[in-house]
């Protein structure tokens, strides 16, 4: 079977696993090479890695059960505990991604880099939730270098606290001219930025009024930015947040039930305090952490998948006085994340770098990763370049059958590949346990790919597939060709798709 049939007819064979509910059959095999561990403790970590991180390999997945679940999730939580990654590497083969002008889809090749090589993973992770909540889009922004600082700016506050989030977000060149509040006057009041800080940012629909849009709009007027200087050599002017009081609205306002001459920040004050923004934020993680829910439009009318689990994120928010990390700990620590196992459909950034990851290989940045970065994008999710303030819509809706065939082509090119230094691992593990039955070929490889839990049917197709070609014996020359078909087999599963 040529490569091209082998993932039309696959990924055609297949697709219904992406859609259907299946009873889930845990896998009882671990292939340690000696050093056996305990099944459910490695799985829970795979689960782990992949929700606050994008995956690990085998070895690290293996150190970290062995340093403990707990600890693991103080060290991922803590990232200034692991060195950051040098940018300097990156700049010096890849000299154009200092200042990435407008080059169409490049601009994000370098937060790519990151996602794949950092050693703080939450803190990438993180990085990429806020570019969803905090939706900013260089379609209108036009201005990679500037989308790129505020990522930079999502990196650096993202796990601390969310009212001084906030406010460096509203300080944002970028976000200032993605809503137009560069536009926002005293004597003209523009109420873009002013409502969406409220409706997507905070809040949510349902809890405030028209008024309070105009109002909050009025306390940011005079909220801006000017051009930074010097300007570079080639590209756009950098820019730079500026307030001028001159053109704020220093008039009483009345916001929230609270009057007074209420600046912008004042305004952050406010929503921060409100129930319905612990609520809001608490939702936004569960729905990226832990299982799918329905999109943000709907939230006011659809209650939670759980709302024990929302309101215990949410009192966490409250009393902690923002702090996102606390509330992250108590999310990783908890049942309800512990047991959600493979309930999120990997957005396609996730599908791309935890591929990646899986394979190995890209810590150099070689020649082709402005090509790699340009992957999420075919499978819907234009890194730096939102559809809209809303963002992505998540969970299913990353399906469609284009975007399906660009999943499944990617992976399985990736896993096919033997040259992969994390591939060869991958046989090497399998090679150790000597010959291998149908049933221990298929078992090893899922357990090498996740661990991986699919259902009884699924496995069983599998198996028929292995037994095709026997026992696999290390010697033959199909030997490692047969463990690379069936990697791809499996990257098309429904299951491979879920986190």
């Amino acid at each position: 079977m040529n490569e091209h049939n082998f993932k039309l007819t696959y990924a055609s064979n297949l697709t219904d696993n992406l859609v259907r509910n299946i009873t889930i059959l845990q896998i009882k095999t671990s292939l340690g090479g000696g050093n056996k561990m305990a099944t459910q403790d490695l799985a829970l970590m795979a689960h782990l890695m992949r929700r606050a991180g994008f995956g690990a390999t085998r070895e690290e997945l293996e150190a970290r059960v062995a340093n403990g679940y707990e600890a693991t999730v103080e060290e991922l939580l803590n990232p200034e505990g692991q060195p950051a990654l040098n940018r300097y590497e990156l700049l010096r083969y890849h000299p154009w991604l200092w200042k990435p002008g407008t080059l169409p889809g490049m601009g994000s090749a370098e937060w790519l880099w990151y996602m794949v090589n950092t050693k703080r993973p939450l803190e990438e992770k993180m990085t990429l939730f806020w570019h969803q909540v905090f939706a900013t889009g260089v379609s209108k922004v036009d201005h990679y270098h500037e989308i790129s600082n505020m990522i930079n700016m999502l990196r650096e506050k993202g796990m601390g606290n969310y009212k001084d989030l906030l406010v460096e977000l509203s300080k944002n060149p970028a976000m200032i001219y993605w809503l137009d509040n560069c536009e926002n006057h005293a004597d003209a009041v523009n109420e873009n930025w002013g409502r969406e800080l409220l409706e997507l940012f905070s809040m949510g629909v349902g809890n405030y009024t028209e008024v309070d849009v105009r109002e909050a709009s009025r306390a940011f007027t005079g909220w801006t930015f000017e051009p930074s200087l010097p300007r570079g050599p080639i590209g756009r002017w950098d820019w730079e947040f500026i307030y001028k009081p001159e053109d704020h609205d220093d008039t009483e306002k009345t916001f929230l039930g609270e009057t007074g001459n209420l600046n912008g920040d004042d305004i952050i004050d406010i929503v921060c305090q409100h129930p319905a923004t612990a609520t809001f934020v608490a939702r936004h993680l569960y729905n990226f952490f832990v299982a799918d829910e329905v999109q943000v439009p709907a939230w006011a009318v659809t209650p939670p998948r759980d709302q024990d689990a929302i309101d215990l994120l949410a009192d966490t928010f409250i009393e902690s006085n923002y702090d996102i990390t606390a509330v992250l700990r108590v999310l990783f620590n908890s049942d309800f994340f512990k047991n959600a196992r493979f309930e999120h459909l990997k957005s396609p950034t996730e599908v791309v770098v935890s591929v990646m990851k899986l394979v190995g290989g890209f810590e150099f940045p070689e020649p082709g990763i402005g090509e790699l970065s340009k992957q999420p994008q075919y499978m819907g999710q234009d890194l730096l370049n939102p559809p809209s303030v809303e963002g992505w819509h998540t969970g299913v809706e990353w399906i469609n059958s284009g975007s399906l065939m660009r999943r499944v082509n990617f992976t399985a090119d990736m896993v096919g590949d033997l040259d992969k230094p994390g591939v060869q691992a991958i046989v090497n593990r399998l090679k150790s346990q000597g010959s291998l039955t149908a049933e221990s070929l298929v078992d090893g490889c899922l357990d090498l790919m996740g661990p991986l839990e699919v259902d009884a049917e699924t496995r069983s197709e599998l198996v028929d597939h292995a037994k095709t070609g026997g026992d696999l014996d290390w010697n033959a020359e199909s030997a490692n060709p047969r463990v690379s078909e069936m990697l791809q087999l499996i990257s098309s599963l429904r299951d491979y798709q879920y986190a």
